[in-house]
């Protein structure tokens, strides 16, 4: 059954980004469709995580603007990007390694809590009552990412594979409308890959979350994403569906290293 793949939620246009003289970026523009996964690959040094820094608001362009559900921004800061409802996991895991499981995903609900600092230590009245419905969410992702024997555990305990998934469950406890994953396989053997692929697409289709993607290993990114876009020396090299990606002269050049 094919999905519906909806409108342009996230517009990037014309984003250049520069550290001193270095260029990251240079001039890119490419969209993002409602409910789609959207990845983007390229070599090491192509600008992957920085395009994603500039769209969760760790770094602001010098050019260029990002339209997020129709409105558009030349500057956001991480904490806006969050509130509007864009999730973001990292390549390497910044999670709380000496609390539980449950813990480390409960912080992702952080937004969410209305009551103040003092009602929440005393926990009562409205305040207990909407801690309980944040427990009852996290509890359904625990369920849905399979790591209910973990609950408990601390996060530094649980082998890598698992603190990625840990990973993603904080970030799906924000209840996203967009989720950047920035590699979320990396250093994963076969198995922890094959699970983290069916979890990216079980988002994708249960929760109607849209992804975009930052991943390495090839086949994966051809086998679950529904448009690619190709970056190499912070330009943008190729866009399309991984078939097109796949056949394109300047991403096959770029990839076996012929171009430079």
């Amino acid at each position: 059954m094919s999905k519906k793949i909806g409108d342009v939620i996230l517009d990037v246009n014309n984003i250049s980004l520069r550290f001193g003289g270095v260029k990251a970026l240079t001039d890119i523009s490419f969209n993002v469709r409602e409910h789609e996964i959207r990845a983007i690959i390229g070599p090491n040094g192509a600008g992957k995580s920085s395009m994603l820094n500039c769209i969760n608001g760790v770094y602001s362009p010098q050019e260029g603007s990002i339209n997020f559900r129709g409105q558009t921004f030349k500057h956001m800061n991480s904490r806006q990007v969050a509130e509007m409802g864009i999730a973001r996991t990292f390549q390497n895991l910044a999670l709380f390694k000496g609390m539980s499981v449950l813990d480390n995903i409960m912080t992702g609900r952080n937004l969410r809590i209305k009551s103040n600092l003092f009602l929440q230590a005393l926990r009562i009245g409205p305040a207990e009552r909407e801690e309980v419905a944040h427990r009852e969410y996290v509890e359904k992702i625990i369920d849905f990412l399979e790591i209910q024997a973990y609950r408990k555990t601390p996060v530094g305990q649980l082998p890598y594979g698992l603190q990625k998934r840990v990973d993603l469950a904080r970030a799906l406890a924000l209840e996203p409308k967009v989720l950047l994953l920035d590699e979320p396989m990396a250093g994963m053997n076969v198995e922890e890959k094959q699970d983290m692929c069916r979890f990216v697409l079980d988002v994708n289709d249960e929760f109607g979350t849209t992804i975009v993607l930052i991943e390495h290993d090839m086949g994966v990114v051809m086998d679950i994403s529904d448009r690619v876009v190709v970056l190499d020396y912070g330009k943008k090299i190729g866009d399309g569906t991984p078939q097109e990606v796949r056949t394109n002269p300047d991403v096959i050049r770029a990839y076996l290293g012929t171009s430079h």
